[in-house]
């Protein structure tokens, strides 16, 4: 375990509000985000976050840092809404994370895109979109519609898309959190970017 997190984990559990206050700041939207791929609703999303907090106040004494401390708490979380999801009658987010190739969707229009298994540049442009300009991507108006891409995608998809590309995780950190195949979840974050590329494509074309 690193040093820093080390330390972290002792004021956690000497009861410092503040270390666990930062904590909640750093991994609540993310928690959320995570938790809306099983439940129904934001409001359902939110519950299940504040009870993963709860689980983990209750599990610090019993954490053996045998993973990282957010594996750790994203684990948590899964299972917590998992369990709700199963009360909720919801099943489809399970399907999409065990075999997301194999659930009925639009299909992904993924000819101006690399291939998944391309052995350096999976997922990129084949050929860069030519009315791509740096001032339209800083835009504010673009960074609204990428984020409204993003929205719109299926929980799963939007949930992988936003821990790798937003939050900056790694691939590994990815599948720990969410108990993920390493193919699963390329198959996952590929049909996302393609999507979320081709809603960019589509607004640079007509900007």
């Amino acid at each position: 375990m690193a040093v820093a997190e080390s330390e972290l984990l002792d004021r956690l559990r000497a009861g410092d509000e503040e270390a666990f206050a930062a904590l909640v700041r750093e991994y609540q939207p993310s928690l959320v985000r995570v938790a809306r791929m099983y439940v129904s609703n934001q409001a359902a999303a939110e519950e299940v976050a504040q009870e993963t907090w709860l689980g983990v106040l209750n599990g610090l004494d019993r954490f053996e840092g045998r993973s990282s401390l957010k594996t750790w708490i994203f684990r948590i979380l899964t299972n917590i809404a998992k369990t709700r999801a199963v009360r909720d009658g919801r099943t489809l987010p399970f399907s999409a994370l065990q075999d997301p190739a194999r659930v009925p969707e639009a299909a992904v229009d993924a000819d101006r895109f690399l291939d998944s298994e391309h052995p350096r540049w999976p997922g990129h442009w084949v050929v860069k979109p030519t009315t791509w300009p740096e001032e339209a991507l800083l835009a504010a108006e673009t960074r609204e519609r990428l984020a409204e891409a993003i929205e719109a995608l299926p929980a799963t998809q939007r949930a992988v898309i936003s821990l790798r590309d937003i939050e900056g995780w790694s691939s590994d950190e990815v599948r720990n959190a969410l108990d993920l195949s390493e193919t699963n979840q390329r198959v996952l974050l590929h049909r996302a970017r393609s999507k979320v590329r081709a809603a960019l494509d589509s607004y640079l074309e007509q900007a």
